[in-house]
């Protein structure tokens, strides 16, 4: 088979162990950006006519109508990052992927598998105001200068996942060990199925009301943006902490700054939006709301793993098997 790299030389060497880049090139044609650079619309049209399959990642052009117009051979799009959002946002394109059966894969289990682990990192670090101890003892070089705690750190509490995500699902075993009662609001999320997690399914109200930490892993969707306001914020136990490693729309920024404003919750945002935030954003200087850089989702584990999922659709297509790593593009109102 022909594949054609659209995503650029830095992209691969990121996502692809050598050995797992030498594999596929070794089984099957493969065409390379060799610039360091978005190609342009009009490079892939003219490239990717015989590619059976086209590697995408964060910097790439959008598939257009036109460039699947052009593709006449395409059978998968591996998509060597997480969110499709940018790459199909045309409904047009999407009509010529289903019509064609034109397979699309993605690597958002392995970069959540990442965000996971920091999820739960975040977590700890926050409910035990570790950023905020760090800073007093740093200013004033006394051990007895603390923070104001509930006491109710990971062990026994009581977790609040709002989404039932990849992320949330990756995030739900890791939980495990340290004895939480994990509740889940998500409105696509069965009885049955929330049974199968291990979780209890709630109203979103009722799952801020009654957890020691909230983490947010809702996608960014017309229907989601601000779905976590000034109410639900409000409901917030005394000490609580709320985690955002999701997306930053979903989350009323205005409403955070409010109710942390006194200290009586803390936060942690991996993502903001805009992101990054203004730099008049009262949320900088509050000791209580650490914001970081969108980098929950970095780390060679998911990485890697990208470029092994990859090379597995690869293999599965070839074979004439079904792609173990297809995503259900019928749900593309519901993908982050």
């Amino acid at each position: 088979m022909k594949i054609l790299a659209v995503a650029t030389t830095s992209h691969i060497a990121l996502m692809f162990r050598d050995e797992t880049w030498r594999q596929l090139t070794s089984e099957h044609q493969v065409e390379r950006n060799e610039l360091d650079r978005a190609m342009t619309p009009a490079e892939v049209r003219e490239r990717i006519g015989d590619a059976d399959v086209a590697i995408t990642g964060w910097v790439n052009p959008a598939f257009t109508p036109e460039i699947l117009e052009a593709a006449g051979s395409l059978r998968l799009v591996a998509h060597a990052a997480g969110s499709l959002k940018s790459l199909f946002g045309d409904p047009a394109s999407r009509q010529i992927l289903a019509e064609r059966g034109i397979v699309v894969c993605s690597g958002v289990t392995n970069f959540g598998a990442n965000v996971a682990e920091a999820t739960v990192g975040l977590i700890i670090a926050m409910m035990r105001r570790w950023f905020e101890h760090r800073d007093r003892f740093a200013s004033a070089r006394n051990t007895q200068t603390g923070v104001p705690s509930n006491g109710q750190y990971l062990t026994g509490a009581t977790v609040g996942l709002v989404s039932a995500s990849t992320v949330a699902r990756l995030t739900i075993p890791l939980l495990r060990p340290f004895g939480c009662r994990i509740l889940v609001y998500d409105p696509f999320l069965t009885a049955d199925q929330a049974a199968d997690l291990g979780v209890e399914l709630t109203d979103l109200d009722s799952l801020f009301q009654r957890s020691d930490v909230v983490s947010l892993h809702t996608p960014a969707l017309p229907s989601t943006r601000h779905l976590i306001g000034a109410r639900q914020l409000g409901l917030m136990r005394d000490g609580a902490t709320f985690i955002n490693t999701a997306r930053g729309m979903v989350l009323d920024h205005n409403a955070l700054a409010d109710a942390c404003r006194n200290g009586r919750i803390a936060a942690a945002l991996d993502v903001t939006d805009p992101e990054p935030l203004p730099p008049d954003s009262p949320l900088w200087d509050m000791p209580n709301v650490v914001i970081l850089p969108h980098i929950a989702g970095a780390g060679y584990a998911g990485y890697f793993g990208v470029g092994d999922t990859i090379l597995g659709a690869v293999r599965d297509l070839a074979a004439g098997r079904p792609i173990r790593a297809a995503v259900p593009m019928e749900r593309w109102e519901q993908l982050a």
